[in-house]
C-alpha cells in the first residue's frame, strides 16, 4: 500500500509558505568550503536553475566561503523574485578550508547580521539562524542578541542550529523558534529526539548534509529499492526525508545544474509502507 505522499509545503508562524525542498549554498564555494567556486558562471546558473524549478527557500551563511556564497546569492539573484526566502546563519567563523570556529558573542553576532544584510542586498532576513551554541558565551546572550535584532528589524524569524531539545527549550523562553538545523540523513539520526520534538512544536527541521548515506549507498537492499523506483540511491534518500515528517526541510546543495535537477526529482517521488520500513532499518 503506498504511503501518503508528502505535503509539498510548510508555513511559518506568519503565514509565510515554503517549498520543503530547499537548495543548500554552502557548495557555491571553493575545496574545503573556502574561496571562490571552480566555475563561478556555474554556480551562479545552479542559483537561477533552482528558481525556475520552483525552489523558494535558499539557505546559505555567511561562515561558507567566508562571505562567497551569500555575496554570489546577492549578485545573482537579486532584485529577488516573489515568495522567495533566504535564511542565512552567524555564529562562526573561519581559520582556512575546513576550520571551522564557534564565536557566539554578542557583539560577533551583530558584525555578522550588519554583513549578510550587505551582501545580500537586503533590509531584512527573512529566517537567521545561530549557527552553533557557543560554550564561551551564555547561551542566552547569543540568542538575546538575535531577539534583539528581530525587535531592530533587521531579522524577521529566527532559528538556531546544532542543538539539544533543551537548548530549544532554552532559546524557546527568549524568542519564537520556527527552525531546527541539526546533522540527519539516512546514515545519522542522533537527532531523532529533536526532530520528534520539533514535529511536536511544529518547528521546521532543516536536515545539514541530507545525503551523506555514506557506506549505505554500497548496501544490496538500498541499491534495490533505489532501483525499483528507477532512481538513484541518493534520490531515494531524499525522498525518504520528505516522507519521514511533514516539518522535514532538505536543503540538498550542490555546485552543478545536472545534479540539482537530480535531486529536484525526489520530490515526484511517492514511496510505499513497505519501502519506508526498509529504509528505516537500515
Amino acid at each position: 500500500m503506498d504511503s501518503t505522499t508528502p505535503n509539498p509545503t510548510f508555513t511559518f508562524p506568519d503565514g509565510t509558505t515554503i517549498n520543503r525542498l530547499g537548495f543548500g549554498a554552502m557548495r557555491l564555494t571553493g575545496p574545503g568550503i573556502w574561496g571562490e567556486p571552480k566555475d563561478p558562471q556555474e554556480a551562479k546558473e545552479v542559483l537561477k536553475r533552482a528558481i525556475a524549478l520552483g525552489i523558494n527557500f535558499i539557505d546559505t551563511a555567511d561562515s561558507y566561503g567566508p562571505e562567497v556564497s551569500e555575496r554570489l546569492i546577492g549578485e545573482t539573484l537579486h532584485p529577488y523574485p516573489d515568495g522567495l526566502i533566504i535564511a542565512t546563519k552567524g555564529g562562526l567563523t573561519r581559520g582556512g578550508p575546513d576550520d571551522w570556529r564557534r564565536n557566539g558573542q554578542p557583539e560577533h553576532l551583530r558584525q555578522a547580521i550588519e554583513g549578510s544584510l550587505k551582501r545580500l542586498r537586503l533590509d531584512t532576513i527573512d529566517l537567521y539562524q545561530l549557527h552553533s551554541p557557543d560554550s564561551k558565551v551564555p547561551y542566552e546572550d547569543s540568542v538575546g542578541t538575535l531577539a534583539d535584532l528581530q525587535q531592530e528589524g533587521k531579522i524577521r524569524h529566527i532559528g538556531v542550529s546544532n542543538v539539544s531539545v533543551e537548548e530549544i527549550k532554552q532559546a524557546q523562553s527568549l524568542v519564537t523558534v520556527v527552525t531546527v538545523q541539526n546533522q540527519y540523513n539516512l546514515a545519522h539520526r542522533d537527532s531523532e529526539d529533536v526532530l520528534n520534538y520539533c514535529e511536536a512544536q511544529g518547528i521546521g527541521f532543516i536536515p545539514w548534509y541530507p545525503l551523506d548515506t555514506g557506506k549505505l549507498t554500497t548496501q544490496d537492499r538500498l541499491s534495490r529499492e533505489a532501483k525499483a523506483y528507477q532512481v538513484s540511491p541518493h534520490q531515494l534518500a531524499l525522498a525518504w526525508l520528505l516522507h519521514r515528517s511533514p516539518v522535514m526541510l532538505p536543503i540538498p546543495g550542490t555546485s552543478k545544474v545536472a545534479h540539482l535537477e537530480e535531486n529536484m526529482a525526489a520530490t515526484r517521488l511517492t514511496l510505499t509502507e513497505e519501502t519506508m520500513e526498509a529504509l528505516d532499518e537500515l
